[in-house]
């Protein structure tokens, strides 16, 4: 089998970004353990994943001025991930009280409805309810 394990989201802060996709999002955190840097400075291994998903995000804090400069612009302005879910009008709910920044209204396409939002690092996101196969 092979399938895409992580991806990695540059946060300014892991128990910020923990917060905000365990809270706001509703992922699990699935590990949270004492790590290295290639050259021996303490960083956390933090990983945070949708629950019953294969697939997670490793949130890492930028280290170094470049890294800086990539928070919230991994996707240089574009919608970089999707996040697809069962029930919109909840999960929009759920967000919005949340305090999630959404940059478009909630709108309905052939594809199914979606909206755009912010994650903590400023990256762009769809929250999508595909359409159900008739």
């Amino acid at each position: 089998m092979v399938f895409l394990q992580l991806t990695t989201i540059i946060v300014d802060d892991y128990d910020e970004a923990i917060h905000f996709f365990t809270h706001a999002l509703g992922f699990e955190l699935v590990e949270d353990s004492p790590a290295q840097s290639n050259d021996g400075r303490p960083k956390r291994w933090v990983v945070v994943r949708p629950p019953d998903a294969e697939t997670g995000i490793l949130l890492a804090r930028a280290d170094g001025d470049r890294q800086v400069s990539a928070i919230g612009d991994q996707h240089a302005g574009r919608v970089g991930f999707f996040l697809q879910v069962e029930d919109f009008e909840s999960r929009y709910a759920h967000m919005r009280d949340a305090g999630v920044e959404f940059l478009t209204d909630p709108r309905t396409e052939t594809y199914g409805r979606f909206v755009v939002f912010r994650d903590i690092a400023g990256n762009r996101w769809d929250l999508i309810e595909p359409v159900s196969p008739a």
